[in-house]
This record gives structure tokens, sequence and C-alpha cells, in this order.
């Protein structure tokens, strides 16, 4: 077993608390400025992948995950933007949305990033929240998590497993608990890392700023988010914003950015719109759940688009039970805006939300007319349909299954629309594969023996060698989350 994975309980908050020693002690920590690093290592890509996909898995289990398809979709139509531009070699980038109003977002080898409501909250325009991105992008083509591991195991230091430890806890908001978790015999392992880390840091924020540039961004962007961060980190004392715990800034890191963006220029600057306050605005309101007028409060102290402060007023209509009102304010918005998918497919979720259900169907047909593929639309259709056709509502979800496979959303509403169209069979193995996404290996196999038996019962020769090969992906999933246990 890889050293990486054995040093894995023993390292359950080392970066947590290598981000707080650069924290204090970056002024004795000079050297000179990197050029680009090389992204080869002796790493295998697809250990990479298959890593990043059981990680996944793992966090799924134990942070709390921001459900909401339409800004999911934004996050990833704007990961789509930077990826051609970041020289990542991958395949399309997994987003996971964490449901936390701490300042966070992290890249996980093998392309998978997440990212904090709180980032939507802290970054004030839509190539802030770029520029965190396009530094995330920026480790993950340069494989720091390869070369991170190859200098590991020449020094015997835990550190990718300490590097996913670290990212599981500040992510989820225990950046107190995994400081005190690391404090002691874990401090010593990390002194003859701190200088390399700060140098991935200057690598991932160089390739971020080109990036940037090349996608439409002002790479001036990045070097405004951070300074905004060091002022918060400023402000809060000892308890940094959790991106900086993993993350390390210090002046001189600063000073790069700055005399880089200056050397860039763009000759046209990309315009999102009202898109990004609007996603912003939904951000805010999960923040604020409880309180939404501090939800408007916050949106406005930015100046935001005015269809954005509008937009946010419909969903707090709606919330307080005057449905008609919001509709009527998304549909103004919506013709205004007719390129803005995000406004009706919003119509449409708020009648889902209220059990209008044929409502929420016409709203989500219409607009899959003109837009076939859009992800969110797709999901409200499905989830209307499960209350006036199951089986229609299957077969959608089962195409969508196919096409996202690592959407547990999806094979929750599947596995309810099989129950509900007597196919008891898939019922249990799209349960399965939805605990398997979420980390519950052990339950999810127990659904499969269930699914294989209900099949054998049933005479359903067609599905049992289905269930048997998800099996056996099963339980290579198994084998590599015991050290994550």
């Amino acid at each position: 077993m890889p050293l990486l994975w054995k040093a894995w309980r023993h390292a359950t908050a080392a970066l947590v608390l290598a981000g707080a020693l650069i924290t204090t002690q970056a002024q004795a920590l000079e050297f000179d400025l990197p050029q680009l690093g090389s992204a080869t290592s002796g790493v295998n890509p697809s250990e990479e992948y298959r890593l990043g996909r059981t990680w996944l898995r793992q966090f799924r289990a134990r942070a709390p995950l921001w459900q909401d398809p339409i800004s999911q979709h934004y996050v990833d139509t704007l990961i789509a933007r930077l990826l051609p531009e970041s020289g990542f070699l991958g395949s399309q980038p997994l987003v996971t949305l964490v449901d936390s109003r701490m300042l966070n977002a992290f890249a996980v080898p093998g392309g998978v990033v997440g990212v904090n409501a709180g980032l939507f909250a802290f970054a004030k325009n839509e190539a802030a929240l770029a520029s965190v991105l396009a530094h995330e992008l920026g480790h993950l083509s340069l494989r720091h998590y390869a070369r991170q591991k190859a200098r590991a195991e020449a020094t015997q230091l835990p550190t990718m497993a300490a590097m996913l430890a670290g990212m599981l806890i500040a992510a989820g908001g225990g950046g107190d608990a995994g400081m005190a978790a690391a404090m002691g015999s874990q401090a010593a392992f990390f002194q003859d890392q701190l200088a390399y880390s700060r140098r991935y840091e200057q690598e991932a924020d160089r390739q971020g700023l080109q990036v940037l540039r090349d996608a439409g961004y002002d790479p001036q962007a990045m070097v405004d988010m951070f300074r905004a961060m060091q002022r918060q980190a400023a402000l809060q004392g000892g308890n940094p914003p959790e991106f900086l715990l993993t993350h390390p800034l210090t002046e001189s890191r600063i000073s790069d950015i700055q005399a880089r963006a200056q050397t860039l220029e763009t000759d046209e600057l990309r315009d999102p719109g009202p898109q990004y306050d609007m996603v912003r605005a939904r951000a805010l309101l999960t923040i604020h759940q409880g309180a939404p007028s501090q939800a408007t409060s916050l949106l406005a102290q930015d100046d935001p688009a005015p269809a954005a402060k509008r937009y946010l007023a419909a969903l707090i209509r709606a919330q307080q039970g005057d449905l008609a009102g919001a509709l009527s304010t998304l549909d103004t918005l919506a013709n205004e805006w007719p390129d803005l998918s995000l406004i009706p497919t919003t119509a449409a979720e708020l009648a889902l939300d209220a059990g209008q259900h044929s409502e929420a169907l016409s709203r989500s047909q219409r607009l899959l007319r003109l837009m076939p593929d859009y992800l969110p639309a797709r999901l409200i259709k499905a989830e209307a349909l499960l209350q006036q056709d199951a089986k229609a509502a299957f077969d959608t979800l089962r195409a969508l299954a196919e096409r996202h496979p690592e959407n547990p959303q999806i094979f929750t509403l599947l596995a309810e629309a099989a129950g509900r169209s007597g196919r008891e069979a898939w019922s249990h193995l799209a349960r399965a594969e939805q605990l398997q996404l979420t980390g519950s290996i052990t339950q999810a196999i127990r659904q499969l023996d269930i699914a294989e038996d209900v099949a054998k019962r049933r005479g359903d020769t067609g599905i049992t060698g289905r269930i048997e090969e998800r099996r056996k992906a099963f339980e290579t999933y198994r084998e590599d989350l015991k050290d994550f246990q």
C-alpha cells in the first residue's frame, strides 16, 4: 500500500497546520521566485483520477453539500470556459458545491474542484470568482500532487494524506478542530515542506493569471481578490479564512502577482451581465436562510446589477408564500434577459417547490425545447414527472444517469422513479449508486444484494449482469475507502 494511504490516520489535519505555520512564519521563509514548474512525474494520471474520485466520495459523506443544480451548472460552465486556457489535460473536472459560509475553494488530484457557498459571498464579481478557480486549475494542470508525492516518498513525509485531510477539514469549516489535532508530533513533519508549498502557490498564481487573461478576464482581479483575503485575515486575527489555511498568502506572493498582472493586457474583457450576481444572490440566500433581509443587504452593498436585486426579491417572495408575484417578476426578467436560462429555470423551480407540478413541468418543457441539454431544467422536469407519470420520469432519469454517472441527486430521483413505476430491482440499484457516490459503500453493497435477490425472484435477467458489474466496481471502491475511515 502506498505511503500516502498508510499515513492517513496519522496526518488528519497536517495541511491545516502547515497553512497556519506558513502564515505566521512567512517573513522567515523567503526564497527566489520560481519559474513555472514541470508537470511531469512518475505518477500515473489514472492513479490520480482514481484517488480523486475516491476522496470525493468520502468528502460527500462528511461535508454539508450545497445541492443547487442552477448554481452547479453556472460553476461547471465557468470552469469549462477557463479549462482550455489552463493546460489541464484530464477530463472535465468534477465540481462539488459545499453548503458552508466559510471562504474556501480547493482542487483535488484527478480533477475534482470544490467551491463553498461562502466564496460567492466574498467574491464581488465573476472575475474575482474566476481568479480563484483559475488558481485551482493551475494546481491541477501543473500536477502539484504528483510532484509533492514524489517529494513525500523521498523525504518520508505523508504529504498527500495530509493534503486531502486538510482540505476536508477546511472545506467543512473545521479549521480549529483540525489545528488542535495537528499540534505536537505532526508539526515536525512540515518544517521541511513550508517553502515547497509556497512555491506551488506561486506557480498556480502565475498559471492562473495567464488563464484569466486568455479567458477574457482582467488579471488584476486576482490581485484584488487576494488583497481582500489578506485584509480579511488581518481583521480575523488568528482565525484567517479557510482558503488561506491551505493556500498560504504572503506579501511577497501578492507583489509577484501584481507585477505579473501589470504585464498582461486583455484586449476585450468579458461582460458577464447580471448572471453572476443572480447566482451570488442564491448563495447569499442559502447562507442566510433564516434572515433573507441580510442576504438582500449584503448583495446591495456591492452595487449588483439591478436585475439581480429583482431576482433575489422574487426568490424571497416565493419563500414568503407569494408564488404568483415571484413568477411575475421572473417572467418579466426572462423577457428582458432572454439568453439567461437560469431565470425561467428558477421560475420552474419555485413552482415545483410550491407543489405546482403541472406548472413546473410546462415551464421546464418550454425551456428544454430551446435548450434540450440544460441539466437544471431536465432535473426539474423529471421531478415534476414523478408526481404525474413515474414511468416517463424513470426513462428521463435513466438517460440522465447514463450521461452523469457521478451525480448523486440524479440517482436519488431515479431510485424513487423506479420504485413508483414498479421497477423494484432498479430502485435498489439506483439507491446503491447514490450511496456509493456519497461514501456509504457498505450500505451500497447491501442494496446491490437486495437488487440481485429481487431480480432473481422476478426472473429479471436483463439487470443481473449490470448488478454484478457494479458489484466489482463497488468492491474496488470499498478497498480504496478503507484508508479514509
